[in-house]
């Protein structure tokens, strides 16, 4: 199962964190967030991890020339999209990079708010499922509703994210069977700084998980 830690901020942490196990990072290029780092010191980052890791941009309703600007300075392998994105712009992005992956980020308040992957479908290569917040788009720590995606089988792969902490995720694996989970927040003591005591609590109980 693929781990993906977000909002990774600090080089010595980045490095630390792929080292317990973590198979993605996850960089905030949105501006007004508290995670946010720029294309220069993501790429310091990416520079001191092994070639392994996938590198996750995370980006909210940013433009074509914008994304293109971060991906010059930093060797990402993927792309997330996790605003208001359409399904045209999300194909736009895969055929521009089509060596990149690309993540659509749905937040979900109720069962409805399932309707509108399909659309998505075919012009990305991976979903991320967050819970919803009316302000922010992400890393708020609130949790989704578990139950209401047991029968979600979107033929894709995604994440689940939202909320996820060590004491939890176990709870959230029993539940739903994702090919990945999405932690920023539920593995900090502060915005972009990491705890580390929590990162290693969270891959000691994903060592008993078995799906």
């Amino acid at each position: 199962m693929r781990v993906k830690i977000c909002g990774i901020t600090q080089p010595q942490q980045g490095q630390a964190i792929v080292a317990l196990g973590a198979t993605a990072l996850g960089f905030i290029c949105v501006k007004r967030s508290p995670r946010y780092v720029n294309a220069q010191d993501i790429q310091r980052i990416i520079d001191i991890l092994p070639e392994t890791v996938d590198r996750i941009g995370v980006f909210a309703n940013a433009s074509v020339p914008e994304i293109e600007a971060i991906l010059s300075l930093a060797q990402l392998t993927g792309i997330q999209l996790h605003g208001d994105e359409t399904p045209q712009f999300c194909a736009q992005i895969k055929q521009l990079w089509p060596h990149l992956e690309v993540i659509k980020a749905f937040r979900i308040k109720t069962l409805e708010s399932l309707s509108e992957i399909p659309h998505y479908l075919e012009r990305i290569d991976t979903l991320l499922l967050d819970a919803y917040h009316p302000q922010q788009l992400g890393g708020t720590g609130k949790t989704l509703n578990w139950e209401i995606l047991t029968s979600f089988e979107p033929g894709y792969p995604w994440f689940l994210a939202g909320g996820l902490t060590p004491d939890n995720v176990g709870q959230a694996l029993e539940i739903l069977t994702p090919n990945g989970i999405d932690l920023s927040s539920g593995v900090e003591r502060s915005p972009g700084d990491k705890d580390m005591t929590k990162v290693a609590q969270l891959f000691d109980c994903l060592s008993t998980y078995q799906p």
